[in-house]
Order: structure tokens, then C-alpha cells, then sequence
């Protein structure tokens, strides 16, 4: 990632642009272009002259070199001809990168959908059997250029971030770094060269899984990188410690009909789960000059909601000193 220093400015990706960067590459848009839900990149989806409907995606500036982000691209190619439901996309003029004044986009296929809801076991071991199909063909290959899963960029960097940061309240200061520091500290101690390292989605919550009837479908990849499986695992685990213990159990079960799962790797989930907490915290500072996260998350800079962080981050902080989730032997 590139992220230090960077112009992130989308300003002059405007509508005229958008049109005549999709026509440079031969898909004109005869509709009007509707904007999707992101923040972290601008997504639209329009109906083309061969009188089909696509999704282009425009990717933030400077965020990802072109190596990383055809390699995203390869990896959903691969996912999709091993007939893993993913939306890849679509190869144009002999390729699905393209760049345009500055700005790199590709064109996706619109799939509908709704984000799946998981509001059963069955529905988790559906889901476990899909991320286990996705993680069979990812452990078969090595990202060379996406990056890893590492305390240094989810952690370090964001304490950092956080401690530049004017968001947060003077009033409040002292009593967030008071417990942001000692659960940066205990996460320090999470190891994770000792579990074998795949590719992965990478970012793997309900929000990127679409429902089409019975069809369950892996969109954005756009976080994709190398570490242990349980990170596309553990963001599907919800409610108190024996809901959780339930939840993973039986994802765990439909996952191993397709793949191999390390059981060891359950210790991970309060760990992933602090660094999660800081990098979002982190992710929305840096992005505080866009826009479009400030009509979307207003809260970010109100009292009340850093209140609630070092609520959040007390309760983290006394997760980690519990004993691990484990499996059903």
C-alpha cells in the first residue's frame, strides 16, 4: 500500500469523467449512472449500449499499485473458473484494468442480490461451505504483491494514526489512550508467522456476500491479502461467548467439507478482533478529508461516539485475558 502522503482526492472524478472513461474502452453507459454503497472507492452501476447493466469501479487513488491491484483481479478470475460465485471482473479491450486521468477502474458484471443474512445454523454451515470452497482454491497459490495480515499495519500504524488525530475529543484524550495503548500492547503478542498463511478475501463479512435465491456470491475483494483462514471466518460471529462458540462450531463444520481447517487458529479470534477495533478507528481518521465519509459517518467526530470506543475497547482488552473459543472436540 501506498497510503502515506497520498492524494486521495476524488474531486475531479466527476460524471462527464466517469462517461467518457467507461466510452474509452468501448462501454457506453445509455442510463444514468447510480451510485453504489462505498466510501472507499466510488462504484457505479449503469445499463451499456449492448443494453446489459455493469458496476465500474474506480479505485482511491494511490491506495494500490497496479501489480496489486491485477493481482485482486487474478484472483478472482481463478476463484471464478474453479466455479466459486465471485464476481470478477469483466476482460475489455484484453484486459481489466484501465486507467483513466489518473484514476484506475475495471467493470463488473451487476449481479442481484441482497447481503446475506445469517439467522441460523444452517444458514452458517452454508456459509462455512462456501468460504471452505473459496479457501481450497486460495491455498493452492501465493499473493506475491497484495500485502499480509500484520500487527505493524493494523495496529502500530492506526495507534499512530489515532494519536495524530485532532477527532478526538480533549476532554477525552488521556482516557482513550489509556486503554488504547495496554490493548495495542497485549495484541503485540499475537504471533501470527505460527499459522500457515493463505490468500484470503480478506475483508469477509455478510456485507460482502450476496444472496440471489439460493445463490450465495463473494463481492469486493478489494482488501484481499495473505494470512491465517480464521480472518474470513471470524467476522461471522456475533452475541455472547456460547453463541459464538455455537457459530463457529458449525461453520467450522461445513468449511472442512471443502477445506482443511486448523483448529489452533480459533485463538486468533479475540486477537483479530482488537486489531480490527483500532484499524477502523484508524481508516475513518484517514479518511476524514473525503467527503463522503463525513455525510456518511457523522458520528465519527461527536463525543458520545468515542465514549462508546473506550467502552468498546475496555471490553476487548478484558476479551483477550479470557480463555480462547475452542471447538466442539
Amino acid at each position: 500500500m501506498t497510503e502515506s502522503g497520498a492524494d486521495f482526492s476524488f474531486s475531479s472524478l466527476t460524471p462527464d469523467v466517469i462517461v467518457t472513461a467507461l466510452e474509452s474502452v468501448n462501454c457506453a453507459p445509455i442510463s444514468g449512472l447510480l451510485a453504489l454503497n462505498s466510501y472507499e472507492n466510488r462504484v457505479y452501476q449503469f445499463k451499456a449500449d449492448d443494453e446489459r447493466r455493469y458496476v465500474a469501479k474506480f479505485y482511491r487513488p494511490q491506495r494500490w499499485t497496479r501489480e496489486q491491484i491485477l493481482e485482486e483481479h487474478a484472483f478472482t478470475a481463478e476463484l471464478d473458473d474453479a466455479e466459486v460465485p465471485v464476481v470478477a471482473p469483466r476482460i475489455w479491450q484484453q484486459q481489466t484494468l484501465h486507467e483513466y486521468q489518473g484514476y484506475w477502474f475495471c467493470i463488473f458484471p451487476s449481479i442481484g442480490g441482497r447481503a446475506f443474512e445469517a439467522d441460523s445454523l444452517d444458514q452458517l454451515e452454508r456459509l462455512g461451505r462456501q468460504i471452505g470452497r473459496l479457501h481450497a482454491v486460495a491455498k493452492t497459490g501465493k499473493f506475491k504483491q497484495r500485502p499480509e495480515l500484520n500487527y505493524q499495519s493494523f495496529v502500530t500504524e492506526s495507534v499512530a494514526t489515532l494519536k495524530a488525530s485532532e477527532l478526538i475529543p480533549d476532554s477525552l484524550r488521556t482516557a482513550f489512550f489509556a486503554i488504547l495503548e495496554p490493548l495495542a500492547e497485549a495484541l503485540k503478542g499475537t504471533d501470527l508467522s505460527r499459522y500457515k498463511q493463505q490468500r484470503l478475501h480478506g475483508d469477509c463479512h455478510l456485507g460482502n456476500i450476496l444472496q440471489y435465491d439460493e445463490k450465495l456470491t463473494f463481492v469486493d475483494f478489494d482488501d484481499a491479502r495473505t494470512g491465517p483462514a480464521i480472518q474470513d471466518l471470524w467476522m461471522m460471529l456475533s452475541g455472547d461467548r456460547q453463541q459464538q462458540w455455537l457459530q463457529l462450531d458449525t461453520l467450522v463444520a461445513g468449511y472442512e467439507e471443502f477445506c482443511e481447517f486448523d483448529a489452533a487458529e480459533v485463538a486468533l479470534v479475540e486477537p483479530l478482533r482488537g486489531f480490527r477495533i483500532i484499524h477502523y478507528m484508524a481508516w475513518l481518521a484517514r479518511r476524514w478529508d473525503d467527503s463522503a465519509f463525513r455525510r456518511a459517518f457523522p458520528w465519527f467526530e461527536e463525543q458520545r461516539y468515542w465514549e462508546q470506543q473506550i467502552l468498546t475497547l475496555k471490553e476487548q482488552l478484558a476479551a483477550l485475558a479470557e480463555e480462547p473459543l475452542k471447538l466442539m472436540p
